[in-house]
Parts: structure tokens; C-alpha cells; sequence
């Protein structure tokens, strides 16, 4: 009996070591419009291989595989006294410093003044919290680093607490009708179920006053990083319900659309998320070697 029982305990023993040494836990980022970290990450799609991602992997000196982990703990609403001008995209955190290059060719998505917007935040795990959305003010030079004078001081969108459905949050809101050019759509995800506050920059397009084909379905234009905007959004915003496919962190059709947000790229359906499936495949080992024990023992009884 205490063979079968040592037999047992290092099945799990083992099958315990394979596991995270932590619990995998959930975070977020927006897929779409694209965020310079999920298009910058392994998942983007190929807008990682992009000239202005490559150089922000560099700078970075490892690849933003934590694209969902860009929060800071207990800000508290005090964002513009902790978050320092020029690191507004990587939320001051070191790990992420590539984030705030002051470039013109980051991934972005073309957007229509006074448009109707949902924007799709994956995330794993429900969490509390309200999110705003800002969008840098008429004559930003995207040229230059993004500073909180760049912002109006209220977002032009807030949402508590909307649910989490097929992986992600959807933000819908209607677009200021007055920006044309580059732009920097920010993201400020307030946690109330946890102490973080989570930071995103993603990069929109709107057409020059009097230019014409901004508006129209969502889709491709071409390849990543191609013409500086990768996706086209028009009004009225696509229903996320409309041609989402199910699983847990399905994309709205416009993420859909374009490959490279992390939903289309490495979450289908059944998966949990970016963290889990490490989780899950721990577990799996654990029922693996859990049961060949069990099957020994049974064995050697018999």
C-alpha cells in the first residue's frame, strides 16, 4: 500500500511542478481599434513585424507577450499625477517603454468623425470598473510624445461596469465630429474589483475635412502597416452580436475583419484566454498523470 501511495503522490507531485507558479489571471487590452500593445504583441497578425512595432520590441528588449497585464495598482483617479508626460502608453511602466515612440507609422484604424464607435476589450475574467475614453485634441502632432495636454480633460465616453460577453467588453459611444488626421485614441480602464487602473493607446485615422470614404463597412485595406491604418470603421458601429463567431474572447467584425488582435489570432472558441490555456494545460497534465496513478494502483490491486 505505501508503494501505491508514493506512486500516487509523485504523479501529482510532478503533474503540480508543470503548473504556473502563480494562478493565471485575467487582464485586458483593446483589440478594437487595435492597441499599440496587441498589434506590437506575437498575436498581432503580422502588424508585429511593422516597422514601428519592431522598433518598440527593441526598445523593450523582450516581445510584449503581456499584452493584457498594462496596469498600475492603486492610482486611485490619480492618473495625471503619477503617470508621467511622454509614458502616457505604457502607463509609466518600464516593461513597456516602447509604447510611448513618437512615430507616424504605428498600426492604426481608420476611423469616421461623429461616428457611431464600439470598441472591443478582451479580457478573461469579469471584472468591475468603469471605463473612459479619450481622444487627443484637434491639431495633435502625433509626431511628438503624447502628454496629458494632449487630452481633453474629460472623456468623450465613460461606461461602468458593461458586461463581459464573448471574451470582451464593448464600449459604444459616438466619436467627436471634429478631428481629422492622426489621432490617439486613450483608454483608461478604472478597476473596482481590483486596485489597477489599465492604460491603452490606440492609433486612429480620421479623413481630412471634405475628404470622402470614411465611412462604410468595417474591413481591411490592405495589409498591416500598409497605408499607416489597417481597418476602416463607418457608422453606424457593427452590432458585436452580428457576426462574432462564439467562444470566449470573440472580436467584434471589425476585429474580425482584420487578423491580428488576439481574439482572432490565438483565442477561438472554447479557449479562455491569453493566460489561461497555460493554466489549463497544467490541469491537464495533472488529470493525466493523476489517472495513470489511479490505473496503476487498480492494477497492482487486481
Amino acid at each position: 500500500m505505501t508503494a501505491h501511495r508514493t506512486i500516487a503522490a509523485a504523479a501529482v507531485a510532478v503533474a503540480v511542478t508543470l503548473l504556473p507558479a502563480t494562478p493565471a489571471l485575467a487582464h485586458g487590452a483593446p483589440t478594437d481599434p487595435v492597441s499599440r500593445v496587441v498589434a506590437c504583441s506575437p498575436e498581432g497578425g503580422g502588424r508585429e513585424r511593422t516597422a514601428a512595432c519592431r522598433a518598440a520590441v527593441t526598445a523593450d528588449g523582450a516581445p510584449f507577450t503581456a499584452w493584457d497585464n498594462l496596469r498600475v495598482a492603486d492610482v486611485n483617479g490619480r492618473d495625471r499625477q503619477l503617470i508621467p508626460d511622454g509614458r502616457l502608453c505604457s502607463g509609466g511602466l518600464p516593461a513597456y517603454r516602447g509604447l510611448d515612440l513618437a512615430r507616424a507609422d504605428w498600426p492604426s484604424t481608420r476611423l469616421a468623425p461623429g461616428a457611431a464607435l464600439t470598441m472591443t476589450y478582451s479580457s478573461t475574467i469579469p471584472h468591475t470598473g468603469t471605463f473612459e475614453l479619450f481622444l487627443t485634441k484637434p491639431g495633435y502632432d502625433h509626431t511628438k510624445p503624447l502628454t496629458w495636454s494632449d487630452l481633453p480633460a474629460k472623456p468623450f465616453a465613460k461606461v461602468t461596469d458593461p458586461p463581459l460577453t464573448k471574451g470582451a467588453y464593448r464600449i459604444r459611444a459616438t466619436l467627436p465630429a471634429d478631428r481629422s488626421g492622426h489621432h490617439v485614441l486613450y483608454t483608461i480602464w478604472r478597476n473596482t474589483s481590483t486596485t489597477d487602473t489599465y492604460y491603452s493607446c490606440s492609433d486612429v485615422v480620421f479623413p481630412a475635412s471634405g475628404a470622402s470614404g470614411a465611412s462604410g463597412a468595417s474591413g481591411a485595406s490592405g495589409a498591416p502597416g500598409a497605408s499607416g491604418a489597417d481597418e476602416k470603421k463607418g457608422t453606424p458601429a457593427p452590432s458585436p452580436d452580428d457576426s462574432a463567431p462564439s467562444g470566449s474572447t470573440a472580436p467584434s467584425a471589425a476585429a474580425a475583419t482584420v487578423a491580428g488582435s488576439p481574439a482572432a489570432a490565438t483565442v477561438h472558441a472554447g479557449d479562455d484566454g491569453p493566460s489561461v490555456p497555460l493554466l489549463a494545460g497544467g490541469a491537464a497534465v495533472l488529470a493525466v498523470l493523476a489517472g495513470g496513478a489511479a490505473l496503476t494502483l487498480r492494477r497492482r490491486r487486481g
